[in-house]
């Protein structure tokens, strides 16, 4: 994740309301690339993420950021890829869904476009490199999940209905267009 993408979305981009401050209107809402990593065996990647200051209290959620300049979607996710898992050599596939979130973390609210990339990787071996301050703080290790266990998982996961997505991914392989999840709001 980079930059705030350690809130809640899906590491912790489910930023907070305890300052007051407010998300940016809903037309500008944060830009935001996330990757369906899938191994050889079909297993999912997850970051688990909380808020800082309860690692107690915490959630699963898919590699990915927030755009930074000019650059597109897919260059966000593989640079996100790479900062929060080392991970370097993905096949980067077709957007399989778009999703609106809004969440409280770290002290404020997220209001986020997410788009959700398949990729595709050999190398399972991570090695977060490139985690911002805040991620440090948010973030508490990677795991690789089979459909099975992600199906049986009683851990909150985001978005909230991965395993099933997940599941119809595996089952029909990518959509012809992406899927326009329903909003999600915490």
């Amino acid at each position: 994740m980079q930059g705030d993408d350690a809130v809640r979305d899906g590491a912790g981009a489910e930023a907070g309301e305890a300052s007051g401050t407010a998300g940016p209107p809903a037309d500008e809402r944060r830009k935001v690339a996330r990757v369906v990593l899938l191994d050889p065996e079909d297993r999912i990647l997850l970051m688990r993420g909380h808020e800082p200051g309860d690692p107690e209290n915490g959630w699963w959620f898919t590699p990915g950021g927030g755009l930074e300049g000019t650059e597109s979607r897919a260059e966000a996710a593989l640079r996100e890829l790479v900062e929060e898992t080392g991970i370097t050599r993905v096949e980067l596939g077709p957007v399989l869904w778009h999703r609106t979130c809004s969440f409280p973390f770290d002290g404020r609210r997220w209001d986020q476009d997410e788009w959700y990339f398949l990729a595709r990787t050999a190398q399972t071996e991570t090695a977060p490199g490139g985690l911002t301050e805040l991620e440090l703080r948010s973030v508490s290790g990677l795991r690789w999940w089979t459909s099975a266990e992600l199906s049986a998982a009683r851990e909150t996961v985001y978005p909230t209905r991965l395993a099933e997505l997940l599941r119809t991914l595996l089952d029909e392989g990518p959509p012809g267009a992406p899927v326009v999840l329903a909003p999600e709001s915490v």
